[in-house]
């Protein structure tokens, strides 16, 4: 079975963010300040691209299984990646509340936090963490 790529690094955050444009930087510090506060954990590097909020461990029935964060984001060119596990179905109603915004599988695009209410990102990161937990830690659940 191939082993996952994208893991937890020790490279530098800051270093990381500082190499986008100034408003890319200004929404990646935002974003981090918001994750923050949500998961009460600090931002660690996944990977080359991609900042990562909190762990947990994860096994599906096919015997695949690895490490990997509550939320994160990755400051692309073009969009703002929101990793948001399990929050687009479980919550329709705040999705409509969102703003401007694109999604696809675990992903939510947005071109800059001026596009969203941050406010209902912060609950939707809240109905991901409540999925993650109720599916891979307490429930240890095999899917």
């Amino acid at each position: 079975m191939a082993e996952l790529k994208t893991k937890q690094t020790s490279a530098s955050v800051d270093k990381f963010i500082k190499t986008a444009d100034q408003k890319r930087r200004e929404d990646c510090y935002k974003l981090i300040s918001i994750m923050k506060k949500v998961t009460k954990a600090e931002p660690k590097m996944w990977g080359t691209s991609i900042v990562g909020f909190g762990n947990f461990h994860y096994k599906y029935s096919s015997g695949r299984e690895g490490e990997w964060f509550y939320t994160g984001f990755s400051p692309r060119k073009q969009v703002l990646s929101i990793y948001l596990m399990g929050a687009f179905a479980k919550s329709p109603e705040l999705m409509k509340q969102l703003g401007k915004y694109k999604m696809g599988g675990g992903c939510l695009y947005i071109k800059n936090l001026d596009d969203i209410d941050t406010s209902v990102l912060e609950k939707l990161i809240k109905v991901t963490m409540k999925y993650i937990n109720e599916t891979f830690v307490q429930a240890k659940a095999k899917i």
